[in-house]
């Protein structure tokens, strides 16, 4: 099948009225529950999401914002975000999520880098926006915040009035991501409005979602997996999303998967980790029927942690800002321990080495997609150097360059091996950190680590471990030799690490990976 016939993107797609008006008009049912801090439960249906979002979309047009502008979005995980999201999308403008995390100074950044022409927040992060605010020429806040409109207002103020909704071709930009990156400033990941359109694909392919389900994605809401396991992946199948507001707590996750009869549940590996060691085996989830994880790899040690205590396999998969869902674990597919799945429907992925040359089975090399597709990016915002240098061309077209390396087996399954600048080069040998990792979190001391290279005299680096115990282990150094060991035993010898530090916390981006980079100055 060819990857127009596969995709069938539709040249015009608004996603805010070809989907989320369309499912109210059609088959109004459940969109969103959400639980709030104080424990109140609130139910939303598709024609509560649309009458609330269009209203809004009306305000936002009357106080200035027009197609093309830019938009911070800036909410925890609360309905007024996809609200927000829509009534901007509905114009045809372009939302930027932001998590709350964020300090003064990003926010500046983040306005400052796409010329940002409005911002959409609650009032308590308003101090956040006062070095730009007069940059801003639409501001809305939830809650009292002066010299800003009021959300809730605003929405019963338009709550009668209706705009059309714009005429969005699959080739305008429709959203703009920011990353996180190890160094330096981040980068503008700017999307089409047909990626949109094609994240639907791994809803379907991947998570599994129907009408009957009730999803809960626990990614930040500023983040693009928030975008296609939140918003725009299950609402395109027309299934229910869960929103919890509250910090994370394994405990509290494992009573609102049972107590909201959670179908399918999508979390990133270290909580999955983590809500397995908080009573998995002893609790009962008899709704519960997919669990899936993506943002960093999944180690064998967490699926087996599933499997024991729920008989369920964790479905992996593989995604970047840039592309979203690409590597996958399908439905009714058993996943593979220690492999990420294969390529997508409708995407063709490779393993290329430096010169753009395809690698053998089981070589090591960068994961690469074919373009186009649907799923890319547009582009990085105004950074056509950085853009083309993440391309390279070979005999079967030009593909885009993730930066993450990988092997690939006879079977066509991708097995992770680290960042492209992660691998560690210890006396020739060539080591990937997540291998060395896996094996670590089989060692029943070790909650969480992250293997790192560092510099050596003899041997040019040396691998070193970082690791946080579990709360009834304390560091020692016979505890280091313990490690060591238990590592030596499992793998070929030059794969142990030669240093193993312990920490409280491993340090993280705002966006939750491994700063590495942090790691190997320690």
């Amino acid at each position: 099948m060819s990857e127009d016939s596969f995709w069938k993107i539709p040249e015009v797609f608004n996603f805010q009225s070809d989907v989320v008006e369309c499912l109210a008009r059609e088959a109004d049912k459940l969109a969103l529950v959400h639980k709030a801090l104080d424990g109140t439960i609130t139910p939303y249906t598709f024609s509560d999401v649309a009458r609330k979002s269009a209203a809004l979309s009306a305000a936002l047009q009357a106080l200035g914002v027009r197609k093309g502008h830019r938009i911070i979005v800036m909410f925890p995980r609360r309905p007024e975000w996809q609200i927000a999201m829509l009534a901007v999308l509905r114009l045809g403008a372009v939302p930027i999520p932001c998590i709350e995390m964020l300090t003064a100074k990003d926010v500046a950044y983040r306005v400052r880098h796409a010329g940002a022409t409005a911002a959409i927040t609650s009032a308590k992060n308003v101090a956040k926006f006062a070095e730009v605010t007069n940059e801003l020429r639409v501001k809305v806040a939830i809650g009292p915040a002066y010299g800003w409109d009021e959300y809730e207002q605003l929405i019963d103020d338009y709550s009668n009035s209706s705009v059309e909704p714009a005429v969005v071709r699959a080739e305008d930009p429709a959203i703009l991501y920011y990353t996180s990156g190890s160094t330096g400033l981040p980068k503008g990941v700017l999307h089409a409005s047909r990626a949109l359109y094609a994240w639907r694909s791994s809803a379907k392919h991947w998570l599994d979602l129907s009408r009957d389900d009730l999803i809960w994605c626990t990614a930040d809401t500023g983040w693009s997996k928030a975008g296609t396991s939140i918003l725009f992946g299950p609402w395109s199948m027309g299934s229910a999303v869960f929103m919890y507001e509250g910090a994370f707590d394994p405990v509290e996750r494992l009573t609102l998967l049972r107590e909201q009869k959670i179908t399918v549940y999508c979390a990133a590996a270290t909580e999955l980790l983590q809500v397995a060691d908080a009573g998995l085996a002893e609790s009962s989830l008899p709704d519960l029927r997919r669990v899936v994880s993506a943002g960093e790899a999944l180690n064998p040690a967490v699926v087996a942690r599933w499997q024991d205590g729920a008989c369920i396999d964790p479905a992996e998969a593989y995604g970047q800002t840039e592309t979203l869902m690409t590597i996958l674990t399908p439905a009714k597919t058993k996943p593979r321990s220690g492999f990420m799945g294969s390529s997508a429907p409708g995407c063709e992925l490779s393993v290329l080495r430096e010169d753009g040359s395809f690698c053998d089975t089981d070589e090591i090399g960068q994961i690469a997609l074919l373009s186009p597709n649907p799923q890319l990016m547009i582009e990085y915002l105004d950074d056509p150097v950085r853009t083309e240098k993440s391309f390279v061309e070979n005999e079967k077209g030009r593909w885009f360059l993730s930066g993450d390396l990988a092997s690939q087996n006879v079977d066509g399954y991708f097995e992770y091996c680290g960042r492209n600048d992660d691998i560690i080069n210890t006396s020739g040998y060539r080591v990937g950190p997540f291998e060395v990792e896996s094996i670590l979190l089989e060692h029943p001391a070790i909650a969480e680590c992250a293997v790192v290279a560092e510099p050596d005299l003899n041997r040019g680096e040396i691998i070193k471990a970082v690791v946080v115990l579990r709360h009834d282990f304390d560091a020692s150094e016979s505890l280091v030799n313990d490690i060591q060991h238990f590592v030596k035993k499992a793998t070929a010898p030059y794969k142990y690490p030669r240093k193993v530090v312990f920490l409280e916390a491993l340090p993280k981006t705002l966006t939750g990976k491994i700063q590495r980079n942090v790691l190997r100055q320690i």
